[in-house]
């Protein structure tokens, strides 16, 4: 079996634009994958059709480790763009893989180790629009109400660095609002977004730490670990980070810092399914969890899911899927794995879905639609689009 055909299909889901791409081979099977990364979408599908494709045609769909591997070793210069093209690729070969020996990928990645029809879900997206703590309050409780047990947010505002004493107050409050209203037994992750100093960081994890939170995401900037682990030994809560690496070295070295209590490797960013798995079993070595980064469409979704459902130390999935466009599960043709706060997998072949097409051609590409996190534009944006 070889690939023969290599196919991009860029679509609008509001704020995002999703890249998912099509590989076919001769035998007529089709795998899909998925290389959307905000703000460079149109960048990754001409780097698929430049240099990746050239490099997958003609390949055996079975020969994920040197297809893959010798992608990263020859495209030299590293870093978001051509590591999110490759993984969009590598997803797709495992999703032929698994039509072929019809099963779902999650039985080739390892077999069952946690429950298909309950894995366990954080709710993200939610708060667009929310300003005030009451609006965080208001928002948070309709999360509660269908059925999440935990939820992520940002409730920092613009922030950059360093904060007054007047802008830690403000954040403080917004938690404390948060936690009231969806009281004492609701998980709670604090997102940074990688905005703070180390000192401010760790100033504000203190202050936080009274709210029990689930984790504290990305507190210092992604490439600092360094700072990651200083902060870390400066608080009792739980951090997060990961999402913005991209390489097994750079997660080889996060988890022997031990800067992080959970590791959020994106799989559609740091290489495809297969060093996911490498990335797990070496933070499983420090004893550490996984909780794989998935803020963009229905196909990464779907690949998080034979992920979690195959890794010994999955601990929980972020989810957007109910807080996206209306349309976001008709782009792989009404595929919604969302039942009440928590997420399901079937047994389908492969990954189990399908790209349909019409949907995709009915939501053309936008520009730029994705707003900057340190202006007040992503405040008011980061909400469900109509």
């Amino acid at each position: 079996m070889k690939i023969t055909r290599f196919e991009t299909f860029l679509a609008n889901a509001g704020l995002r634009n999703y890249l998912f791409l099509r590989l076919t081979t001769d035998t007529g099977l089709t795998g899909i994958g998925e290389a959307s990364l905000e703000w460079q979408e149109k960048t990754v599908e001409t780097l698929c059709r430049e240099w990746v494709a050239g490099r997958v045609l003609g390949c055996d769909p079975f020969d994920i480790e040197a297809t893959i591997g010798n992608m990263i070793r020859d495209q030299y210069q590293g870093g978001a763009t051509v590591m999110t093209a490759i993984s969009g690729v590598e997803v797709a070969l495992w999703d032929i893989v698994g039509k072929a020996c019809g099963q779902p990928v999650y039985k080739l990645l390892g077999g069952r180790c946690h429950a298909s029809n309950n894995i366990p879900a954080y709710a993200n997206g939610w708060y667009g629009g929310a300003k005030t703590p009451r609006d965080f309050a208001e928002r948070a409780q309709d999360v509660v109400s269908r059925g999440y047990l935990v939820m992520k947010f940002d409730p920092f505002g613009t922030a950059w660095k360093e904060l007054t004493a007047e802008q830690l107050d403000a954040v403080v409050e917004c938690v404390a609002a948060v936690r009231e209203a969806v009281g004492p037994h609701i998980g709670l992750m604090i997102e940074f977004h990688g905005r703070l100093s180390a000192g401010c960081a760790a100033e504000s994890l203190r202050r936080l730490e009274r709210f029990r939170p689930t984790w504290c995401e990305e507190p210092v900037a992604p490439e600092c670990l360094d700072l990651l682990a200083e902060v870390k030994r400066n608080t009792p809560c739980p951090i997060a980070a990961g999402e913005r690496l991209y390489t097994l070295a750079d997660f080889a070295r996060l988890t022997a810092l031990r800067a992080a209590d959970v590791i959020q490797m994106d799989i559609s960013h740091c290489g495809g399914l297969l060093i996911s798995k490498k990335i797990a079993a070496l933070a499983a070595v420090q004893d550490l969890r996984v909780a794989p980064h998935c803020s963009i469409g229905p196909v990464a979704l779907a690949a998080c899911l034979h992920f979690d459902v195959s890794t010994p130390n999955f601990m929980i999935q972020e989810a957007f899927a109910e807080f996206d466009v209306p349309w976001r599960a008709s782009f792989v043709r009404g595929w919604n794995p969302v039942r009440d706060g928590k997420l399901v997998l079937t047994d389908a072949p492969g990954l189990g879905i399908e790209l349909d097409e019409e949907t995709v051609a009915a939501h053309p590409y936008v520009a730029n639609p994705f707003p900057s996190l340190w202006d007040g534009e992503w405040i008011t944006n980061f909400t469900q689009s109509e």
